[in-house]
């Protein structure tokens, strides 16, 4: 699967478990560390870890296995490495805090 299938597959798992305002962002031509950022928010620390491990559910099913995961819902951020895409989970504030968007607000943003 391509890097570009597996952050939209990714999306539409984050979606499925209403997250809240998905981007996918292309980096490729701004990082040397992945091709994809997707950023989300989930609305408490259980819904964060929901959409994580559906998301893991999701790639697992697609025979894909996620490389790393760091944080904790709790926290209020976590971030699951899938090497070509990297994503982001939010709790709102958290997610306004960091404004990782901002940060690579040149990189293009994938829409749907």
């Amino acid at each position: 699967m391509d890097s570009l299938a597996l952050a939209q597959q990714a999306r539409q798992a984050l979606l499925e478990k209403k997250a809240i305002n998905p981007v996918l962002l292309d980096v490729r031509t701004v990082s040397s560390v992945t091709d994809y950022y997707l950023v989300a928010t989930g609305n408490s620390a259980p819904h964060l870890k929901a959409l994580a491990e559906e998301v893991d559910h999701q790639l697992k099913a697609g025979g894909l296995e996620k490389r790393r995961r760091s944080g904790e819902s709790h926290s209020g951020w976590m971030v699951l490495d899938c090497g070509s895409v990297v994503i982001h989970l939010f709790l709102p504030h958290t997610r306004d805090y960091y404004a990782i968007e901002e940060l690579w607000n040149d990189a293009p943003r994938v829409e749907q």
